[in-house]
């Protein structure tokens, strides 16, 4: 899909979270963010004092596919987090470090120990979230379970009603979502015809062999779109 933002008051420790308690790499830092990588998506960690977690915000939680569910539990909870089950028996939701809301559901068929799955939007209007997302990424609309969905490469999007407006995500554990991009400048200037205003327009970072663009969604969620994160 391409990565998520993390403001963290300890950077260290959620580092340690993310490999020693998800199964998470450490790939080469980026300037002042480390880099955990998972199948699908990379979790960017910058020091930061974030303004609150993920609950509450245009972005409830992130979830993980894993094969061995209750591998997970007993690790998570052997650690002191509070693991909270679905009534289904395969999936349950914890708070990881700075209160960034995950969800572990289980695959026993999948490849790899864990995969990154969704990420899961919380807005006032269901229906012109959904439909922002297929029309700005040409994201394939359906259904995840009980959920209005759409697909994108490498993720799937949900959809959720909130019962109070949601919070940006800009200051907040999750600052923001990432989308890599092929061909983004070209991708830019057609959001932009499109109505879309960019809080940071596409630029080129050449030490770091990327280009970059930033966005705030019509929802509150802050999006960067990226274009060379695959040499990680």
């Amino acid at each position: 899909m391409g990565h998520y933002h993390l403001n963290a008051k300890d950077p260290a420790t959620a580092k340690d979270f993310w490999i020693a308690m998800l199964g998470g790499t450490s790939v080469k830092p980026l300037g002042n963010n480390e880099i955990v990588k998972f199948p699908g998506v990379l979790v960017f960690i910058k020091r930061g004092d974030p303004m609150g977690g993920t609950v509450g915000s245009s972005v409830n939680h992130i979830g993980f596919t894993v094969r061995d569910l209750a591998g997970y539990r007993r690790k998570l909870q052997a650690a002191g987090f509070q693991v909270d089950d679905n009534a289904n028996g395969v999936q349950f939701m914890f708070n990881g470090p700075d209160q960034v809301r995950i969800e572990l559901s289980e695959n026993k068929t999948q490849e790899a120990p864990i995969m990154h799955h969704h990420v899961h939007f919380y807005s006032m209007s269901v229906d012109d979230t959904k439909a922002w997302y297929v029309k700005t990424f040409d994201a394939k609309p359906g259904r995840r379970g009980k959920f209005e969905a759409a697909d994108i490469p490498g993720a799937n999007l949900s959809f959720s009603l909130a019962t109070a407006v949601p919070a940006p995500t800009k200051g907040r554990a999750l600052d923001h979502i990432g989308f890599e991009v092929k061909g983004l400048e070209p991708f830019c200037k057609k959001l932009e015809a499109g109505g879309v205003k960019f809080d940071v327009p596409y630029r080129k970072i050449p030490n770091a062999g990327l280009a970059i663009a930033f966005f705030t969604d019509p929802f509150g969620t802050y999006v960067e779109l990226t274009e060379g994160l695959t040499q990680y």
